[in-house]
């Protein structure tokens, strides 16, 4: 095939598929009969473009077409040409053409073919600009990065508000001017244009001696707003800036004096000021929520302001002093939402870590509120949903997560807690991967090394989990480098090790010299268990299923159920039959009850154990269907036990051989989609 065949043909397929916004690299390939390999070099030869890139540009080419020639909105051509975020649209447009989709009938300058000619040919034509562009960037990142080769990535618009300084001697003044710090974060972050860096990461360099572009190349941006203020009487005094960081140079300052009436208004005209200095798009509905008054009530307010301090300290101690605060607030104004929600996420720490909840009606009636009087505000969204991670619904969470999402897309607590439930709840690799690399975009500098470690652990489980285990090392060494005393992290690097070496018993050494520093450990413990299980040391399995169980009764903990038929055969194996049996019943329980993706394989192992081989087969061809299942899978099925009756079966080596297949298919367009958003 030439090469004007083949590109007019690959541009065809795209044609046909443009829409469709999950048609990438590997749906292109097969649709060439290309391997995916063989596509990437033939498009890189003949255009000098990545393959994902030559779709990009294929499809932003006809948004060109179709925003110069139709009266659609920017947000239909953005879905009409298959961008599934029209934010995303409106930068890679952007970064194509220098100038936003909005402004294409103002100041559009392409050489584009003459009118007469045909619509397919137009959309063929390759912009000399686009091209002379490209050569530019790869010429001005060879040079960057020869001069920088360790430099991080900057974020093209992203922004760290940091704290803001009392200029007031009144130190009760100070819930004040925090509280405009506090505006001026929360009104940012409800711009999708934007990546704004969390609360908690800023933190830190309240009473910072680093100079601005030291903070700034911490926290990976380039952009920082200082502030500082006082309120004398009825009059609040602020000075506020936004910094260059790349220059150290401010690029907007203003100074206000206006009444404390006026502090609504104020705090939205800095951030749409600031978002017009830097470029921003905003959205008319982003700016409805900017300009949305919290409350009228400026008493309430005051109350509002004066809980923050101690409600985002997370203690026990600052929970019960925020709570009196935030019911004076609602006193005042019966329908604060941000109060209430506020009172429910209180309550909900508060409860967090008892076994017997005390306040799960109080924390349901005040997320209630919360959306009564504001469905549209991220933080009533969040309270709700954690009524429903409080009482174990998690699937109903997710989608108050997902819209509090919408309003307020830099939401560090939003993204922590969708991680937190694909990991543990609701099985999805995938998509706990996707938030475990934006929570570390937006939560890029905890306020301690021990915080920064945790992070890391989180983005290296996920990266494991997903197969990805070159990154997963990479970053679990990052979290022992802030922290060496971290006692999870040497736990999951084990694991990755033994994904790189497959090296069992130095798997096994590693956890037991873990489990010497803490024997009261349940998780090293099971997992020490099942290692000498898997080596069919029976007796050793034993020794440390029967210290696990013994724990776990104790304790009365309804941890690892899924173990439960490995100890049951470990059980039997050594002669305790009739333990063996209490465990294979808890098991079945454990499979009637389990809706996860894991389902299919649990029930196979079952069957397995009980002789009915053909029926283990469908279920593990079942379980062949699943997307997005850990990478463990891969690596630990064949070595279990159970597995043996099933490897004489004629369908057993397809079967299997179609769980790998499907899980590195899935990694395959995972891998994509992340590069495409930029997030890996």
């Amino acid at each position: 095939m030439n090469r004007s065949t083949f590109l007019e043909e690959a541009r065809d397929i795209i044609f046909k598929n443009l829409s469709n916004e999950q048609f990438g690299v590997s749906e292109l390939a097969d649709a060439v009969h290309m391997s995916r390999s063989n596509l990437l070099r033939k498009i890189k030869k003949e255009t000098q473009l990545s393959a994902s890139q030559f779709i990009r540009k294929i499809r932003l080419e006809e948004a060109v077409n179709l925003l110069k020639e139709t009266d659609s909105t920017v947000s239909e051509v953005s879905y009409q040409i298959g961008f599934g975020s029209p934010s995303y649209f409106i930068k890679c447009f952007r970064e194509e053409y220098g100038f936003s989709p909005g402004e294409i009938h103002k100041e559009m300058e392409l050489s584009l073919p003459p009118q007469q000619v045909n619509d397919k040919q137009r959309r063929y034509f390759w912009p000399v600009v686009a091209i002379v562009g490209v050569l530019l960037i790869m010429a001005a990142y060879f040079f960057i990065s020869k001069k920088e080769p360790n430099q991080s990535v900057i974020l093209e618009k992203s922004i760290a508000v940091l704290p803001f300084k009392n200029e007031s001697s009144d130190s009760t003044n100070l819930y004040f001017v925090n509280g405009l710090m506090e505006s001026a974060l929360n009104n940012l972050q409800k711009i999708e244009d934007l990546k704004v860096i969390s609360r908690t990461s800023v933190e830190k360099y309240r009473r910072t001696q680093k100079n601005v572009q030291e903070i700034a190349q911490e926290l990976n941006v380039n952009y920082l707003v200082e502030g500082s203020g006082q309120r004398v009487g009825n009059t609040i005094l602020l000075h506020i800036q936004l910094i260059d960081a790349t220059t150290d140079t401010p690029i907007w300052s203003e100074q206000y004096n206006q009444e404390v009436v006026d502090i609504f208004s104020l705090q939205n005209d800095v951030a749409k000021r600031i978002a017009d200095a830097i470029k921003a798009v905003v959205t008319p509905a982003e700016l409805a929520q900017i300009e949305k008054k919290p409350t009228d009530n400026l008493e309430a307010y005051e109350y509002y302001l004066r809980a923050l301090d101690p409600y985002y300290l997370k203690t026990k101690e600052g929970l019960e002093e925020a709570i009196p605060l935030f019911e004076k607030a609602v006193e005042h104004d019966p329908t604060f939402a941000l109060a209430y929600a506020n009172l429910a996420i209180s309550y909900y720490f508060l409860d967090i870590n008892r076994r017997q909840k005390n306040y799960t009606e109080l924390i349901n009636n005040y997320a209630d509120k919360a959306l009564l009087y504001d469905a549209k505000n991220d933080v009533s969204l969040i309270a709700k949903a954690l009524y429903y991670v409080h009482t174990d619904e998690y699937r109903l969470a997710v989608p108050h997560l997902e819209k509090a999402l919408e309003y307020n897309p830099n939401s560090a607590d939003v993204v922590q807690v969708l991680s937190t439930l694909y990991n543990s709840y609701i099985p999805d690799t995938a998509k706990y991967l996707k938030y475990a690399l934006i929570g570390i975009q937006l939560d890029i500098a905890a306020n301690d090394s021990v915080a920064k470690s945790y992070i890391y652990l989180t983005l290296s489980n996920a990266l494991a989990q997903t197969g990805f285990i070159k990154e997963a090392s990479k970053y679990i060494d990052k979290s022992l480098e802030f922290d060496p005393k971290n006692a999870y992290a040497p736990y999951l690097k084990a694991y990755i090790k033994y994904a790189e070496n497959g090296d069992m018993e130095q798997t096994k050494k590693s956890l037991i010299k873990e489990l010497e520093k803490d024997s009261t450990r349940l998780d090293i413990l099971q997992e020490v268990a099942k290692l000498h299980y898997f080596q069919r040391d029976y007796e050793g399995a034993y020794t440390y299923y029967k210290a696990f169980v013994e724990a776990r009764n104790q304790n009365n903990l309804k941890i690892y159920p899924q173990e439960d038929l490995k100890i049951s055969l470990t059980y039997s194996k050594v002669g305790k039959e009739e333990k063996a049996r209490e465990f294979y019943n808890a098991y079945a329980i454990y499979c009637e009850q389990d809706v996860s993706m894991y389902k299919s394989a649990s029930i196979a192992m079952k069957y397995s154990y009980d002789g009915r081989i053909d029926e283990a087969i469908d279920e593990l061809k079942n379980f062949a269907t699943q997307d997005h299942f850990q990478y463990w899978i891969l690596l630990f099925l064949e070595e279990d036990p159970l597995i043996e009756p099933l490897k004489t079966h004629p369908k057993y080596a397809e079967t299997i051989q179609k769980i790998k297949d499907r899980f590195w298919e899935n990694q395959s367009k995972l891998r994509e989609t992340l590069e495409h958003e930029g997030l890996l």
